[in-house]
């Protein structure tokens, strides 16, 4: 199957839970100024369907504004692909809290009306501005996992200051888990991996944790008391209940939410915020300076996820993989 300049070939979804199958699409208007979704479990989905938002590849062509990036250079993309420019939070900077247009890189729409399609796919057409240039040292197949799940974990834990001096307890030892894990540990900190039972006691300490705590284990809980400065939560289960963490932290620690869930978080009471003086704070990825800001650390530190790799002619084999709950801790996907 071959694709002319604006069109591509992808690996499409056509339905709820269909295989993904090999189609051609129009890729968006050139323009020189500028799992969740498969299952639906984040709301409806426009068919069909091109997932991957976790993006590298080589430049094979820029418009004439571009000046960060030129034909082949290796570049990447994450779950985010566009703003408006123009409302107060982009132009402080943070254009991934975009209060018009937060475009997303899959099951979106571009400004000019035209779908967005991710990376499941030979080719890639997107805005310059949420496209950033890969450090030499980062092989492209560790360098793409940093564009969702690296920076989701990393910019929460950076602009909260994690240090040699904290102690960050992160809840979920998983595909953002252990990304938060490797994150603080090469920040300085000591890390407490935290899981509702014993199962990922080993793995946590080879991703680098000094403790361990199950969660379940209400004497365990109760040694950690007003002991962490950080709580970077990842995933929990349906049972959450806000005191049972948030007495964890030390004065004026930080509770930090990256988890989305598909049910609601319970209420909290307020004598729980009050007589514990802690922070809530959540985090949408991370805006484009936090995103360079990652890839520079990452390169400097060595930070390195733990993959897999597949063929993308073995996609629906990734995909029954990931259903299984296979991962150890993210899938890469090669063309």
């Amino acid at each position: 199957m071959n694709a002319d300049k604006d069109s591509f070939i992808a690996w499409a979804a056509n339905a709820k839970d269909a295989p993904l199958v090999e189609t051609e699409l129009k890729l968006r208007a050139w323009d020189e100024d500028y799992e969740h979704t498969l299952s639906e479990s984040w709301g409806p989905t426009d068919w069909p369907c091109v997932v991957g938002h976790e993006i590298v590849g080589k430049v094979t062509r820029v418009g004439k504004n571009v000046t960060h990036l030129k034909v082949g250079d290796r570049a990447g993309v994450g779950a985010q692909s566009g703003s408006c420019h123009q409302c107060r939070n982009c132009l402080q900077g943070n254009g991934n809290l975009c209060m018009k247009s937060i475009i997303m890189t899959y099951n979106s729409k571009w400004l000019n009306g035209d779908k967005t399609y991710g990376g499941y796919a030979r080719k890639w057409r997107g805005e310059s501005h949420f496209v950033f240039k890969v450090p030499d040292h980062l092989p492209s197949d560790i360098a793409c996992t940093f564009f969702c799940a690296g920076v989701t974990t990393y910019a929460p834990l950076k602009r909260t200051h994690v240090n040699s001096t904290s102690v960050v307890g992160v809840m979920g030892i998983g595909g953002l888990g252990h990304y938060g894990i490797l994150w603080a540990k090469a920040m300085g900190a000591k890390v407490v991996g935290m899981s509702h039972s014993d199962k990922k006691r080993d793995v946590a300490f080879e991703l680098g944790c000094d403790e361990f705590l199950i969660t379940s284990d209400s004497e365990a809980m109760a040694k950690y008391q007003h002991e962490l400065t950080h709580i970077l939560c990842t995933g929990t289960g349906s049972d959450f209940e806000w005191a049972t963490y948030l007495t964890l932290l030390q004065p004026n620690g930080y509770f930090l939410n990256v988890s989305a869930p598909e049910w609601d978080f319970p209420k909290i009471n307020a004598m729980t915020l009050i007589f514990n003086q802690v922070f809530i704070h959540g985090s949408h990825v991370g805006n484009p300076e936090e995103i360079r800001d990652m890839l520079d650390f990452a390169d400097k530190h060595n930070v390195r996820p733990w993959i897999k790799k597949y063929s993308m002619k073995d996609v629906n084999k990734a995909l029954e993989d990931f259903r299984a709950g296979k991962p150890r801790f993210r899938f890469v996907l090669e063309i």
